[in-house]
């Protein structure tokens, strides 16, 4: 895998976009990732961070600018095609089938049914607790352990990019630093991960770029590292310290 001419592997460039006829969330709104990179995206409510991702993974088609993966530009898609392309999403809410079991949700995200073992194999690898749970309804299991199987669901086709929308929203503190260590073996397996998380210290702490958006435009970007020790962004966005919290 190898990304377009100027090093990136996902772009996102200048996109405005919006629910409603003439009322934008996003006013131009620029993202580059790195091929192998962790990208987090924080900033408060109603800055457009979820309006981001759904834009990219093509829920919602953007009144200007451009998405582009590896250099191939996949403004206008549906999301079935953006998948087959190489990128995969998880939804904050209702991301899995309910009343289907684990092993039938991971199949119902296979692409290549030939070698649909292999990858559900390869789920249970990365996320010991779901091969414990395959005859589990998906609905009948804790936030925490349906996080993980809307991760491993959107693994299964072997995107390079993972979109990650609050991965961490809503679980109880064991399950949130559980979520955050997949996170890192997927992307330390060779995924790139974009999320937007409202655990902005841990997230940024665990990223290569940050990215914080306000009012549906970029308001800072940089290394997560930089984000966090620079006092402006603690002071508006961080709980007021530029320091992060021991963990």
């Amino acid at each position: 895998m190898s990304g377009d001419s100027n090093g990136a592997l996902l772009e996102a460039d200048d996109l405005v976009a919006g629910y409603l006829p003439e009322v934008d969330i996003l006013s131009g709104v620029s993202l580059t990732v790195g091929e192998g990179e962790i990208a987090t995206v924080v900033g408060p409510n109603g800055a457009g961070k979820s309006t981001l991702i759904k834009t990219i993974f093509g829920l919602l088609a953007p009144r200007q600018g451009r998405v582009t993966l590896r250099g191939q530009d996949l403004t206008g898609l549906e999301p079935h095609s953006i998948t087959r392309r190489g990128m995969s999403y998880v939804p904050q809410l209702d991301n899995v089938f309910a009343s289907l079991s684990v092993e039938e949700n991971l199949e119902m995200g296979s692409l290549e049914r030939s070698r649909t073992r292999e990858r559900i194999d390869r789920m249970y690898e990365l996320f010991p607790r779901l091969g414990e749970r395959r005859t589990q309804t998906a609905g009948t299991m804790s936030g925490g352990e349906r996080q993980m199987l809307a991760m491993a669901r959107a693994l299964m086709p072997e995107p390079h990019v993972l979109l990650l929308d609050e991965p961490s929203a809503g679980l109880a503190p064991a399950f949130v630093e559980q979520i955050f260590d997949n996170v890192r073996e997927i992307n330390e397996a060779g995924v790139t991960v974009v999320m937007v998380e409202q655990n902005a210290r841990r997230a940024l702490a665990m990223s290569d770029r940050g990215y914080v958006l306000d009012l549906g435009r970029n308001r800072f970007q940089g290394a997560g590292s930089d984000l966090l020790e620079d006092p402006k962004v603690a002071e508006l966005y961080l709980g007021g310290t530029a320091r992060l919290d021991s963990e």
